[in-house]
């Protein structure tokens, strides 16, 4: 699994990443506690089953981290400069423990950099999917990539 260089994708190229994560208690947990985040909706049992979801919420940044992470192999591995810009992330479905996510990404832009003649600005669209087929975080990545080595 070696992602591309810029020269190598084109607009309108889409994948399905293999790799599918089932989400557990610990990930969240984890994860929650690692960033600082006190949302009770994420941490206690007791408020969450109180709340409309009625279960633990699996906290939104670990599902938007874990999505760009399971395209990551597929699209910048070994080819990425840097990450410009995360844009017009949603997440139109909750995530629960015990959900299971695959991602897709599309390449929705291509664009040649200005400051850099080796490299160009990929835009992916990425969408992280639930076992029920369900779009539960989206977001459009730009991604300075090396160009292919003369």
């Amino acid at each position: 699994m070696v992602g591309k260089y810029f020269d190598e994708w084109q607009v309108g190229d889409t994948l399905t990443h293999d790799i599918r994560r089932t989400v557990t208690e610990t990930d969240n947990l984890l994860f929650t506690t690692m960033t600082h985040n006190p949302q009770p909706l994420h941490l206690d049992a007791e408020a969450a089953k109180a709340s409309e979801f009625g279960q633990i919420l699996v906290n939104g940044t670990f599902t938007f981290s874990l999505m760009v992470g399971l395209s990551v192999g597929d699209t910048t591995l070994g080819t990425l400069v840097a990450n410009l810009g995360y844009d017009k992330l949603v997440m139109p479905k909750p995530v629960f423990i015990g959900d299971t996510l695959h991602a897709t990404s599309e390449v929705i832009g291509l664009r040649e950099s200005k400051s850099r003649p080796d490299a160009g600005i990929v835009t992916f669209l990425h969408e992280a999917v639930n076992q029920r087929d369900e779009v539960v975080c989206r977001c459009e990545r730009s991604a300075l990539l090396n160009k292919r080595p003369a």
